[in-house]
């Protein structure tokens, strides 16, 4: 018996809406990766783009459990000599309210092509309103 594979030109990628006001952080970010790779589908193959795209609204609504907010660390590098910088989440959130859940989201995608391809579905929005009505996006509860 042979494994079935959707050609890439029949597969169908939806448009979904997320609010993620007073959402946890890992639990939104583990569902919207699963999304974006495509897993919740029959088609799924690992080497093939067959994820839906997400649109994120409320990013800065975003919530932590425990003491994350101060406890946990972002690091960047300048590309000089000792200049590694340090964020926690709560000061992250305020200056990029994005960043937090690409992040999150980025690190369970694929570090490869196909995963950098699944991350430019990803939309993600401070605020209510999103520029992508006319796609028709379909509510999503997560």
């Amino acid at each position: 018996m042979k494994t079935y594979l959707a050609p890439v030109n029949e597969i169908e990628k939806k448009w979904y809406v997320v609010n993620a006001e007073n959402k946890i952080l890992g639990r939104l970010a583990t569902e919207v990766a699963s999304r974006l790779r495509g897993k919740h589908k029959p088609t799924f193959s690992t080497f093939i783009d067959n994820g839906d795209f997400i649109i994120i609204t409320n990013a800065e609504k975003i919530q932590l459990t425990g003491k994350k907010w101060d406890d946990k660390k972002y690091y960047r590098h300048t590309g000089y000599i000792g200049g590694i910088k340090e964020r926690n989440a709560k000061k992250l959130l305020e200056v990029h309210p994005t960043d937090l859940l690409m992040k999150a989201i980025k690190g369970m995608l694929p570090k490869n092509k196909l995963g950098n391809q699944q991350l430019k579905k990803l939309k993600i929005y401070v605020g209510n309103e999103h520029p992508h009505a006319a796609q028709l996006p379909a509510e999503l509860n997560i």
